[in-house]
C-alpha cells in the first residue's frame, strides 16, 4: 500500500514559504521610506501672526493697566473733537480768578515740559499720565504739554482733543488753559498742579509772616 502523504508538501512547508514571500514582498515595498527618528508633537505657527497678536494683547493690557491705574478714559472715538484753533480752558472751583489769569497770560515759570508730537493716542494716554505724577513728585507747580493742532489736516486734531478730555480727570490739574504764542498757541496748553504739602506750608508761613 503506498503512501501519497510522502509526495505532498506539508502545509507547515508551505506556510513557511508563503510568509517568506510576504516578507520580501513588505521589503521591497518599504525599500525608499526611511524612518523618522525626530518626535514631532509641536505645533509650528506663523511666526509673524503669533508676533503680531502677542504685541497686539500687550498693548491692550497696558492701555487697560493705565485706564485702570491712572482712571484715564476715552480714545478718540469717544471724545470730544476741538478745532486747530479752539481755546482749552479749564479751572477747578476755588481756583483764584487772579492765579487763573497769570497762567492764560503764560506769566508762570514753566518747570517742565512735554511734546506729544509723533505719538499714538495709547502711548500720549501713558506720557500725559506719567508725565503729571512725575511733576508732582518733583513739586512742580507749572507745567506745558505740546501737542500740536493739527492744522490744514482732514481730520481734527485727535491729541489735542485728548489732553482736553484727559486733564480734567487727574486730580492733580488745578487748571489748564492754551499757551501764549511764543508757547505754541493753540497747539500747547499751560497745566497747573496742586501745591505740595511741603509749598502749601511755606506759602502759609510766609503769608503769616507778612502779617505779622
Amino acid at each position: 500500500m503506498s503512501n501519497n502523504r510522502s509526495n505532498q508538501p506539508s502545509s507547515n512547508n508551505r506556510e513557511s514559504s508563503d510568509s517568506g514571500t510576504d516578507f520580501e514582498a513588505f521589503q521591497e515595498a518599504m525599500s525608499g521610506v526611511k524612518r523618522n527618528t525626530k518626535p514631532n508633537n509641536k505645533v509650528q505657527l506663523n511666526k509673524s501672526l503669533n508676533t503680531t497678536n502677542v504685541e497686539a494683547r500687550r498693548k491692550a493690557a497696558v492701555a487697560e493697566e493705565i485706564q485702570e491705574r491712572s482712571g484715564l478714559t476715552g480714545g478718540e472715538e469717544h471724545i470730544e473733537l476741538v478745532g486747530p484753533m479752539d481755546i482749552l480752558d479749564f479751572k477747578r472751583p476755588g481756583i483764584q480768578n487772579g492765579v487763573y489769569r497769570n497762567l492764560r497770560l503764560g506769566k508762570y515759570n514753566i518747570e517742565a515740559r512735554l511734546d506729544l508730537h509723533r505719538y499714538q493716542v495709547e502711548s500720549a494716554r501713558r506720557a500725559v499720565y506719567q508725565f503729571i505724577q512725575d511733576c508732582i513728585q518733583h513739586e512742580v507747580r507749572c507745567a506745558l504739554i505740546t501737542h500740536g493742532k493739527g492744522e490744514g489736516r482732514a481730520q481734527p486734531p485727535i491729541l489735542k482733543s485728548c489732553v482736553a478730555h484727559w486733564l480734567p480727570q487727574l486730580p492733580e490739574v488745578q487748571a489748564f488753559h492754551s499757551a501764549q504764542k511764543h508757547h505754541g498757541g493753540t497747539g500747547a496748553t499751560y497745566v497747573m498742579l496742586k501745591k505740595s504739602e511741603r509749598k502749601r506750608q511755606e506759602d502759609l508761613e510766609r503769608h503769616q509772616k507778612r502779617r505779622g
